[in-house]
């Protein structure tokens, strides 16, 4: 290994030089606190973060944290993602943009959310650990700025690294191990509960803003407090007994008038599937890890899915058993959401009136009179959300305002009034029974079984129109992945970009795979398999700093909505 005096004496020689020069910075270097590898650089100050590949190592002995508090898979995962995020934050306080040309002057990691996840950003060595992250070598046009430069790796660096590592509190670090362990553990007693969602009592559920996910600030929201008769007990091993509303297994209803917290709710329970990190407010919040998000979505993707048990005898004869469309009307997307979620094996499904097709989610007695059955392709999901549940056990939490038909199917209904959740459960049924629906049932016949579909993952095809690989993610909604772009918009559990570039790594992945015809689901627990062994970084051909955690069930959405995408129903 290099001196860092020696990286110094190369960075002399090149200033004023072409940006290419950089290259000759390659190499590993010895620095009083840390050691630093220089193993990629861009060949442009323009080029994207992921495509340098910068690395510290800091020993066991300087971070100072007992190897026992992480020898957990939780445990490390947790402090990984503490240590990814200190050194983020010092990073934002230290390197400022905007130094030169392109990307000049940067230091930086992708910026974590609310969730503590696994991350290839830090990753254990056999004595300490690594934090990959990306520099911007500085430039004035394409020349190389070294003066800045030395203050980027000589000055900035090292202050980085002591602001992030040295004397670490072990207070913090052991509040954000035993939030991630206590929220792992509530997470795996939910069905030995019977429950597929818990809410402790004292959550802050609502957030800063509608573009934001820290929480809002205590003295401006309404702390949760569940309802007597829908209180759990649950013991954890850090806080011990908690309390809380438990959701149980069923048809669940989340009701209310406008803006009375029934949305925020739902975001809380679709967001149960991660960890929270402290002072989230969500930290003992959690739901079944196969909890699904499904919303229509017009104009999305759809490859041969059979959402015949949702519509069926379209005019012209048009075949939903192998349903093919690049452009879903409402309806139709939101029936392909949730068939490709039951493939992947979703247990509970989650939905809100608000982004929902309304003539998808029922059909009142008027309409029934008007528009006869055999002229309505539609099943509507309350003719289903009981067959979903009895015949699959896939449970269903839906957020409504304005339709009570829900009620003669539901098993629990939740009222929120000003934030505040009460169990309506008695009062909707006896409501159902005085006022009986008039609505027929409509396609009673129940659906066929959720086949398999074979995968052409020669259709995964990254090469954009110049014959390049070209697979990157710039927004958490957006995947470039070839010739076309996968839309994400409708996937909402995603909680950072870092997870949507895992999943474009995830897709090229599979992509690069020689199998024997195999199906979806095959696939993606393939991939999940690599991940579970080897991090989010065993997906990348190469060193990456910038992926994080992510189920299978996203992955499958994007690689469903992948538009070159060719299947064949077993």
């Amino acid at each position: 290994m290099q001196s860092s005096h020696s990286l110094y004496g190369k960075l002399k020689n090149i200033d004023g030089k072409d940006y290419g020069a950089y290259q000759s910075l390659k190499g590993e270097y010895a620095f009083p606190d840390f050691q630093l590898f220089i193993t990629q650089i861009p060949k442009d100050s323009y080029a994207p973060p992921h495509t340098g590949i910068y690395r510290i190592r800091v020993s066991q002995k300087y971070l100072g944290i007992p190897a026992h508090l992480f020898d957990t898979e939780t445990a490390g995962i947790a402090y990984r993602d503490f240590l990814a995020r200190i050194f983020s934050a010092a990073a934002k306080r230290v390197a400022k943009r905007g130094r030169g040309t392109g990307h000049s002057g940067l230091i930086t990691l992708d910026t974590p959310a609310q969730a503590i996840l696994d991350r290839s950003a830090v990753v254990f060595t056999p004595d300490g650990a690594e934090i990959r992250f990306f520099i911007g070598l500085p430039a004035k046009g394409r020349k190389i700025n070294a003066r800045l430069a030395n203050t980027m790796l000589f000055e900035e660096l090292p202050v980085i690294v002591r602001q992030a590592f040295a004397n670490l509190d072990l207070g913090t670090v052991r509040r954000h191990i035993e939030a991630a362990e206590d929220a792992e553990c509530l997470r795996g007693k939910l069905e030995e509960l019977d429950l597929v969602a818990f809410i402790a009592d004292g959550s802050i559920l609502p957030r800063k803003s509608g573009t934001s996910d820290e929480p809002m600030e205590e003295k401006d929201a309404v702390v949760f407090h569940s309802p007597e008769s829908l209180r759990v007990s649950v013991d954890l091993p850090h806080v011990g007994a908690i309390t809380g509303l438990g959701i149980p297994r069923g048809v669940t209803l989340v009701v209310g008038g406008g803006y009375q917290g029934k949305s925020t709710l739902l975001h809380g329970i679709e967001t149960g599937i991660y960890n929270h990190v402290p002072g989230d407010g969500r930290e003992l919040c959690a739901a079944e890890s196969r909890a699904v998000k499904i919303r229509a979505y017009s104009g999305r993707s759809v490859a041969s899915v059979d959402i015949s048990g949702f519509i069926d005898n379209l005019p012209f004869k048009r075949d939903t058993t192998r349903f093919c469309t690049t452009n879903a009307s409402g309806s139709t997307s939101q029936a392909a959401s949730i068939v490709e979620a039951l493939e992947m094996d979703a247990r509970v499904l989650l939905m809100d009136e608000d982004t929902c097709a309304s003539n998808f989610m029922i059909r009142d007695r008027k309409m029934q009179e008007l528009v006869k059955e055999e002229d309505e392709p539609i099943t509507p999901y309350i003719d289903r959300v009981r067959w979903l549940y009895e015949d699959k056990g896939v449970s269903s939490i839906v957020v409504l305002g304005g339709v009570g038909d829900y009620f003669d199917v539901a098993d629990t209904v939740i009222q929120m009034i000003k934030y505040e959740p009460y169990d309506a459960t008695d009062a909707a049924k006896r409501i159902a029974l005085e006022s009986p629906v008039k609505r027929r049932r409509e396609h009673a016949a129940s659906p066929k079984p959720v086949s398999g579909r074979f995968v052409y993952t020669e259709t995964i095809d990254p090469f954009n129109e110049y014959g390049k690989k070209s697979v990157y993610a710039s927004e958490i909604n957006r995947i470039h992945f070839g010739t076309t772009t996968i839309d994400l918009t409708d996937v909402e559990q995603l909680l950072e970009l870092s997870q949507t570039k895992a999943i474009a790594q995830a897709i090229l992945y599979l992509g690069n795979l020689d199998l024997e015809p195999a199906t979806m689901k095959e696939l993606i627990d393939r991939c999940m398999q690599v991940i579970k062994e080897k991090g989010p970084g065993g997906l990348s051909e190469r060193i990456s700093g910038h992926l994080a955690q992510v189920r299978g069930i996203e992955i499958a959405c994007a690689l469903n909505r992948l538009r070159t995408l060719k299947i064949q129903q077993r």
